[in-house]
């Protein structure tokens, strides 16, 4: 067995035990795992911060991260805390705009990245699974946003 087909294979199983791509087939996962890669961070050290290019996302397969916004005075602030199996990044990925805020590994991290220009080469070669991986993103985004607005609706009473 080469290298690359054990890396594929962890990659595989990876994005098989994050629980956001449900509607792949086994199949799907074996095409899909040739466009991610792994990286781990250790604990303190910035994924990305806010404004930046959004050139990847992520997906964490272990650790936390914590999604910081600097308060008025400029000083970062917690405003989520991640865990395994949660994407973040994907919003600029998928959307182009600059980062809207910074992600710190909260301990030690293994991620799945996933490029932009790797999302593009997979859209190219394999649009099927392309589609369902960002339908995936999207439903995710949307249960997210439907929690903020949740949020906002209760902190008003």
């Amino acid at each position: 067995m080469t290298e690359p087909t054990l890396l594929n294979n962890e990659i595989r199983d990876w994005l098989m035990d994050c629980g956001l791509f449900d509607l792949l087939l086994p199949a799907d996962f074996n095409a899909a795992a040739g466009y991610f890669s792994i990286s781990s961070i250790p604990q303190g050290q910035a994924i990305f911060h806010e404004g930046d290019a959004g050139s990847f996302m992520c997906i964490i397969h272990s650790g936390q991260v914590a999604v910081q916004k600097n308060n008025h005075e400029g000083q970062p602030q917690t405003i989520a805390t991640l865990r395994s199996g949660r994407a973040f990044g994907e919003m600029a990925v998928l959307d182009g705009e600059r980062r809207s805020a910074s992600c710190v590994a909260a301990s030690d991290c293994q991620l799945l990245n996933l490029g932009k220009d790797s999302l593009e080469k997979m859209l190219n070669d394999a649009p099927k699974i392309a589609a369902k991986i960002i339908r995936a993103l999207a439903v995710s985004l949307s249960k997210r946003l439907r929690m903020a607005d949740g949020q906002l609706l209760a902190q008003q009473f």
